[in-house]
């Protein structure tokens, strides 16, 4: 049996950051080096003529997503140096047959992408039967960001077919060893290796595990579970970047704790300084959560205080927010909890037991629901909306990788505006 293909995607937009990447991928021992479709669409066929020259011996797949004019697109990719053209499963049968027509006269392989292909099975067989070389089992990334699994369609396609089939889409060391058990003859990784700070060390644990897989159950994850060890690792600025500079409460200081906060919201309305309710509401959230209360703007007089965050911190709650305002600070600043609020007062009100639990609350400038999920830390907090809660996740982990990339270039010596490329990319 060959030894499994490791594919690497350059899918950046700089052709001038692709040059390391891609020496760095092959040291590390990738075999065959992806001109992604961003690449590709930033700088045209001069990406792919340029690192085919760099890399002679190395085969080169032109990403093209192909859904149109299939023979002139193969040219093209050919004669730019390409060795596999991709082109997406779902074009028109025309579409594929002239692709195919073109491949075979410039003697190029042909990829045929899954991914939105609504009966993946009956669709592989069609393009094999058309003359497609590789069939890609591929979860794009918008996909995977809302729980969509490579694997899982990768394990429908095994068997289907009789031509190789690639494995693409959210894969690391240890999932690209499981898409090589199931059956993967070539596997493409994009993210877990050009985003890392040791690009050819990343490489290397790939290739390792891919060539000595071991074949596991596939399984779904607990999203709430995966939601907070994401969260636990990204930024509430990676966060914020996600959703498009949406989400961020407004007006808040740190008042105590250090480090991160993450957890589900108990909400809590309360009226000018009324500590009954955001007293009561420590009883009804679980470890982990983070109390959200909203005093109406009231900052002269404080709805919590020393007894009420001790009583959380004992009960392992992640944080507590206000709008409004906070007492007993010289004990607060001592815990350990964090602790967030729009101003710090000696008074407090009367437990009147007005307002509610678990309400839609409006905090800090940002709408907030029981059970939304939140996030905090030095830079601020950011509120997320639980329906979008894995996604939104899973895209500031993108985020958070992104930067480990830039950060290492910039380490060996080049600026922020350099890596990004900004005087390319401003309005003129």
């Amino acid at each position: 049996m060959k030894p499994p293909v490791l594919q690497v995607a350059l899918d950046i937009l700089d052709l001038s950051r692709a040059y390391a990447i891609a020496d760095e991928t092959i040291a590390g021992g990738a075999d065959w080096i992806e001109i992604g479709t961003p690449l590709i669409k930033s700088e045209g066929m001069e990406a792919v003529r340029e690192i085919r020259k760099r890399h002679q011996d190395t085969p080169i797949v032109a990403d093209m997503k192909i859904s149109d004019t299939g023979a002139l697109e193969v040219e093209m990719a050919a004669k730019a140096g390409a060795s596999v053209v991709c082109i997406l499963a779902e074009s028109d049968d025309s579409v594929i047959r002239e692709a195919v027509r073109a491949a075979d006269l410039y003697g190029v392989r042909l990829m045929g992408d899954m991914m939105n292909v609504v009966d993946p099975v009956a669709r592989a067989r069609e393009l094999e039967e058309m003359g497609i070389h590789i069939i890609n089992a591929h979860v794009g990334i918008d996909q995977q960001m809302i729980g969509k699994d490579s694997l899982e369609l990768l394990e429908r396609l095994t068997g289907a077919v009789s031509i190789p089939i690639a494995a693409a889409g959210g894969l690391d060391a240890a999932r690209a060893a499981q898409a090589v058990a199931h059956g993967a003859a070539i596997v493409i990784i994009g993210g877990a290796i050009i985003r890392s700070a040791d690009v050819s060390g990343s490489t290397r644990e790939i290739r390792s595990a891919i060539d000595s897989p071991v074949k596991a159950t596939f399984h779904k994850v607990n999203q709430n579970e995966e939601i907070r060890r994401m969260l636990t690792i990204v930024s509430s600025s990676n966060v914020s970047d996600a959703m498009h500079r949406k989400g961020a409460m407004s007006g808040l200081t740190r008042y105590a704790g250090e480090g991160k906060m993450v957890g589900k919201a108990v909400t809590v309305q309360t009226f000018a300084g009324d500590w009954a309710k955001p007293v009561e509401a420590i009883d009804h959230a679980h470890p982990g959560d983070v109390i959200v209360i909203n005093n109406s703007r009231d900052r002269t007089v404080a709805p919590w205080g020393e007894l009420a965050t001790l009583s959380c911190q004992n009960k392992g709650v992640a944080g507590v927010i206000i709008d409004g305002a906070v007492r007993d600070l010289d004990d607060i600043l001592e815990m350990t909890i964090p602790l967030y609020a729009t101003a710090a007062a000696p008074n407090a009100g009367e437990p009147k037991g007005f307002g509610e639990i678990n309400p839609e609350i409006q905090c800090c400038g940002q709408r907030v629901r029981p059970g939304d999920w939140v996030i905090g830390d030095a830079s601020g907090v950011v509120v997320i909306p639980k329906e979008h809660a894995y996604e939104i996740s899973r895209r500031a982990l993108e985020v958070f990788k992104t930067e480990e990339r830039i950060r290492e270039e910039i380490r060996r010596g080049s600026t922020l505006s350099v890596v990004m490329d900004l005087l390319r990319w401003e309005k003129r």
